[in-house]
C-alpha cells in the first residue's frame, strides 16, 4: 500500500482517488499545485501525481520531492525528452485509469531496486577416463569461452599423471604453477596477489586467462596432496570468477584399501578436485573403448561427486568406429548402462586439433570457425551463470574493427541487391 498525493484539478482528482483506493492505496487530494502548499504534505506521502507542465514541475518542486524521498508521476505529458532531462521517467495520459497509475508506480519501485549481485565464484573440474579422450583440450577451450563472457578465468593443471596444459599453451615447464601454490597454501600465505604472481597469463581471443601449470615430472605428485590442493582451490575462489581444473583419470579408491592410511595418496589431487568442484565436466571418447572406460568409472565418479552437477561430454564424434548413427548408439548405450540422458556431443575436427597443437594456442585462436569450437562455445554458454551474454559471445571472429566494417559493407551490398527482389523480404 502506497500513500499518494494527487495534485491535479477536479473532477479528475476525485475520480482517480476513488480508483486508486480500490487498488489498495491511500490518497491525499489537493487542487493547489503551488510548491508552498505541497511542501508541507510531502513528508507524509510516498508518491505524488502532478500534471506534466513545466509551470508545475519546477526545480523547486523536484528538489523538495528528492529531499523527501517522494516519487513523481506526471500525467498528460507530450514532451518526454524535456521531462526526461528533469529526471521524470514515467509519463501517463491525462485520462489514465487508477490501475495504470498504480502499475506505473510499481514499475518505478522495481526499476529503483538495487541491481543483482554477480554470480558467485565457481570451480569446474574436467575429468575423463584413461586413453586421452581430450579432457585437457576441452578444459582449455572451456576456459577461453568462460573468459569471453567477461568473468575472470583461471586454468589449473591438477593432473598428477600426465599434465599437459603447459605444452598445449606454450608455457615453460619451469613455471611455479600449482605446486608452488599448494606449498604457499600449506603455509597460509596464498592470496589473490600471490596467485597472480605464480600464474602465467595467456592472451586468447576470448580474453586473458591466468594459468597455473602442473608439475613437470610425475614423481612430484606428493606435492599435490589433498589438504594442500583443497586449500589452494579455495584460494582460487577468492581470486577468479571461474576456475577450470584439469584432473587425471585415476581415482584414489584402490589406495584407500592399503595399510598406510595416513600416507600420501597417488591420485589424491583428482579426488580433492572433484569433491571441491561446483560443477564437473565428464569427457568420454566417442569409440567403443572410450565409452566402455567411461561407463566403468562413472559409478565411482558419481560417488565422489555426490550432488555436484555433472555434464557428460562425448568428444571426437564420428561415424568411423561406430557406424552411421554414432550419436544414437552412444546415447542409447549411456542411457541403458548408466541412466545418462543429457549428453553433449563434440564433433571430430582433426584439423582444428592439429592446428592448436602446432601453434600451442587454443583452437578458437587458430581455427575460429571450427565446428568443434562452436560446440564447446554452446556448452560453455549453457554453463554460464549470468543471463546476459557478451557482445562477442556468439561470434567466432570476435568484434574487431576490420570485421565490423566488412560486415557492414556486406549488409549494405546485400540490401542494394535484394531491394528489387520480392523474395528478399521474406
Amino acid at each position: 500500500m502506497t500513500k499518494i498525493l494527487l495534485a491535479i484539478s477536479e473532477p479528475r482528482a476525485r475520480e482517480l482517488a476513488s480508483e486508486l483506493e480500490l487498488e489498495g492505496h491511500t490518497v491525499v487530494v489537493t487542487a493547489t499545485p503551488a510548491i508552498e502548499a505541497l511542501r508541507a504534505l510531502l513528508a507524509d506521502v510516498e508518491a505524488i501525481v502532478v500534471p506534466a507542465a513545466r509551470s508545475i514541475l519546477t526545480s523547486d518542486l523536484i528538489s523538495a520531492c528528492d529531499r523527501a524521498g517522494v516519487r513523481i508521476l506526471a500525467l498528460g505529458g507530450t514532451d518526454s525528452r524535456a521531462l526526461g532531462r528533469l529526471g521524470i521517467g514515467a509519463v501517463l495520459p491525462s485520462d489514465a485509469s487508477g490501475w495504470a497509475v498504480a502499475a506505473a508506480l510499481t514499475q518505478e519501485i522495481a526499476a529503483s531496486a538495487p541491481p543483482q549481485t554477480r554470480p558467485q565464484p565457481r570451480l569446474i573440474a574436467v575429468r575423463g577416463p584413461h586413453g586421452a579422450p581430450g579432457r585437457s583440450s576441452v578444459a582449455v577451450q572451456i576456459a577461453v569461452e568462460l573468459a569471453r563472457s567477461g568473468r575472470r578465468t583461471a586454468l589449473v593443471d591438477a593432473d598428477t599423471v600426465a599434465p599437459s596444459l603447459a605444452l598445449l599453451l606454450g608455457l615453460s615447464d619451469d613455471a611455479p604453477g600449482i605446486a608452488a601454490a599448494c606449498r604457499r597454501a600449506e603455509l597460509g600465505g596464498l592470496d589473490a596477489r600471490e596467485l597472480t604472481r605464480l600464474a602465467s597469463t595467456v592472451e586468447t581471443s576470448g580474453g586473458d586467462i591466468d594459468v597455473l601449470p602442473g608439475i613437470n615430472r610425475p614423481t612430484r605428485w606428493p606435492e599435490l596432496s589433498a589438504a594442500r590442493l583443497t586449500a589452494a582451490l579455495q584460494a582460487c575462489r577468492r581470486w577468479a570468477d571461474e576456475t577450470v581444473v584439469d584432473v587425471s583419470a585415476a581415482f584414489d579408491a584402490d589406495d584407500e584399501a592399503t595399510y598406510d592410511m595416513a600416507g600420501p595418496r597417488r591420485h589424491a589431487a583428482t579426488t580433492a578436485s572433484l569433491r571441491e568442484a561446483d560443477a564437473i565436466i565428464a569427457v568420454a571418447a566417442a569409440d567403443p573403448v572410450g565409452i566402455s572406460r567411461f561407463l566403468r568409472d562413472h559409478a565411482e565418479l558419481r560417488r565422489l561427486a555426490g550432488p555436484t552437477p555433472t555434464s557428460v561430454v562425448v568428444n571426437r564424434v564420428r561415424s568411423g568406429p561406430l557406424g552411421i548413427d554414432a550419436r544414437g548408439q552412444i546415447r542409447r548405450t549411456l542411457e541403458r548402462f548408466a541412466g545418462i540422458t543429457d549428453v553433449t556431443f563434440l564433433p571430430w575436427d582433426q584439423r582444428a586439433a592439429d592446428a592448436a597443437l602446432l601453434h600451442a594456442r587454443p583452437m578458437s585462436d587458430v581455427t575460429p570457425r571450427s565446428a568443434l569450437v562452436a560446440s564447446i562455445r554452446s556448452l560453455a554458454a549453457s554453463m554460464t551463470p549470468s543471463a546476459g551474454s557478451s557482445a562477442t559471445g556468439g561470434s567466432s571472429r570476435g568484434s574487431s574493427r576490420a570485421f565490423r566494417r566488412l560486415r557492414s559493407g556486406r549488409a549494405v551490398r546485400g540490401a542494394s541487391r535484394g531491394g528489387g527482389d520480392p523474395a528478399s523480404a521474406s
